[in-house]
């Protein structure tokens, strides 16, 4: 499959094929297949980010006792793991510089 250049924002859960659609943080080069399991990624992280909402209101429950809270942190990290798989070089640095990846750089 051919790779195309595409624009990433993790916080705006997308990925954009126009550089100037909307904000992004990241650019990758990636095919059709792995920008779909990005997205679907992403469409983890709302539900994910949903549940840990929901949960914010039940008072004395500690963060690191949430599962709502370990799915969102999971699904977030899978998220930069990808994209710095499928970064540029800027990108891949830029990722790495951040500290999010469990052993500081992603699988190659």
């Amino acid at each position: 499959m051919e790779r195309k250049r595409y624009y990433v924002s993790v916080q705006g859960k997308s990925v954009l094929e126009g550089q100037g659609d909307a904000a992004y943080e990241f650019e990758i080069n990636a095919t059709r297949a792995e920008v779909d399991q990005l997205q679907e990624l992403m469409n983890d992280q709302w539900d994910a980010d949903d549940a840990s909402f929901f949960r914010a209101f039940i008072p004395g429950l500690p963060y690191h006792n949430d599962r709502a809270n370990d799915a969102y942190d999971y699904t977030l990290r899978e998220i930069y793991g990808l994209i710095h798989k499928l970064g540029t070089k800027q990108t891949k640095r830029t990722i790495e510089s951040m500290g999010v990846l469990e052993d500081g750089k992603a699988d190659e």
